[in-house]
């Protein structure tokens, strides 16, 4: 399994936890789509950074190109968008699903 494989099934995975799982359906909602555009730039800043080749001709993280599709934006491959955005989709749906059951700390 290649870095593509693993970003596109994240996508999917957190989109059925989403859906069937936490039943949020956080996807057609106007509040995700605006969160989401507010980190996807500092998603973007982060990755071209990280990529970025320096001085001294590399870069902090390097992809190898047989486990990517190639597609890339601002520096980074596309898989690291899908990635993050499982990452997001997830997390804000379980601080939903938690925030509807009144999540509790043990005491």
């Amino acid at each position: 399994m290649i870095y593509s494989d693993i970003a596109i099934a994240a996508v999917g995975i957190s989109i059925m936890i989403d859906l069937f799982l936490f039943k949020n359906s956080l996807l057609t909602r106007s509040a995700f789509w605006i969160s989401y555009a507010i980190i996807l730039p500092f998603q973007l800043m982060t990755n071209w950074w990280l990529t970025h080749l320096w001085n001294d001709g590399n870069s902090i993280v390097m992809y190898n190109p047989d486990a990517i599709i190639g597609l890339r934006i601002a520096g980074a491959p596309i898989e690291d968008l899908l990635f993050g955005f499982s990452l997001v989709l997830t997390v804000m749906g379980m601080w939903e699903f938690w925030g509807r059951r009144g999540f509790q700390r043990n005491k």
